[in-house]
């Protein structure tokens, strides 16, 4: 068995940033919407950075308009994880897509999402949880929204709150409020930062939003003290080293730290953020860790250890999934 065909968690992938082009071309033709621009000569996802990358995802999502796109996005999402291998996915899900942060609207686009995710279980053994996410760059009062709909519908299925986006726009303290009311429902929290933002956005989202997790968090190795806080805090990065790579924090994937930060006692996972988008897949992933640092099967076990330990389930679904990595 190579290490692209082991057995696979995954913690960091957007809903919608995961589907793949054919299936929104297909929406799109349904619909008779033109978003020709959004895709390349090739019939990717075409975009120049990172501000231009979310206005492009914003213009494919702007297909998915009812619930029932929802469920037939989740069915061709987790079947593509599937085949690659995943055995448990955390969601990243906005109520500012899914019902506009309505509470009534979102249940319903909530319910979609979940039976196609239990019917995808069932065919393919796949478990997938919901995170709900805030949009940064939408600023704090829809996130204040996004929060009620996630301490809303909070329970086995909906496990965590964080926050994607731009982070360029405000400090993760503006988001305080959204945090403190999906903590006190019980969510698990997470955020992206240390990105684009460098270390210090790493360090407001620690101190400011007391998240568990990180999104991405790379840029914490340019700080020695960061890191370290990390290595005791216990935090876990969501690493997603395509991602980064295609969009220019690093020039290959052996520049790239996640070696550095694994070997100072960081507890690192892999993700593919948004796929389709960055031309990578969890078996791509794997194969290109494995190229750049020699990360063997030992390795990639201990990898799904740490994730399987930071997802945000309960301690049944826990104990299914490091199931699922020990009997491979």
């Amino acid at each position: 068995m190579s290490v692209a065909d082991l057995p696979k968690v995954e913690l960091h992938l957007h809903h919608e940033g995961a589907a793949p082009p054919a299936f929104i071309r297909q929406l799109a033709a349904e619909k008779k919407a033109d978003i020709s621009k959004v895709f390349n000569d090739q019939g990717g996802y075409a975009f120049n950075d990172f501000v231009h990358f979310l206005s492009v995802y914003e213009a494919a999502t702007s297909v998915l308009k009812t619930p029932e796109d929802y469920a037939r996005l989740t069915t061709a999402v987790l079947e593509e994880s599937a085949a690659n291998g995943v055995v448990y996915s955390e969601t990243f899900i906005s109520p500012d897509f899914c019902g506009g942060g309505d509470v009534s609207a979102w249940r319903e686009y909530l319910h979609a999402i979940q039976e196609a995710a239990d019917a995808a279980e069932k065919a393919h053994g796949i478990i997938l949880r919901g995170v709900v996410t805030c949009v940064r760059h939408f600023g704090p009062e829809k996130a204040k929204a996004s929060a009620l709909c996630a301490a809303e519908t909070a329970g086995d299925w909906i496990t965590g709150f964080g926050m994607g986006g731009d982070e360029g726009q405000g400090h993760q303290g503006d988001f305080a409020y959204a945090y403190d009311m999906t903590r006190e429902a019980g969510l698990k929290l997470t955020t992206h930062a240390g990105e684009f933002g460098g270390p210090e956005s790493v360090r407001e989202a620690i101190r400011d939003l007391n998240v568990e997790r990180i999104g991405h968090g790379v840029r914490s190795i340019e700080d020695a003290g960061l890191v370290q806080e990390l290595v005791d805090r216990q935090i876990t990065l969501e690493v997603c080293p395509g991602s980064n790579v295609v969009l220019g924090l690093y020039p290959n994937i052996a520049a790239h730290p996640i070696q550095r930060l694994r070997d100072a006692g960081v507890r690192v996972t892999v993700s593919t953020d948004d796929p389709p988008f960055f031309g990578t897949t969890m078996r791509r992933e794997y194969d290109m860790l494995n190229q750049a640092f020699g990360w063997d099967a030992d390795d990639f076990a201990a990898l799904n250890k740490t994730a399987a330990e930071a997802a945000f389930c309960d301690e049944d679904t826990r104990a299914r999934i490091l199931q699922k990595l020990e009997t491979a």
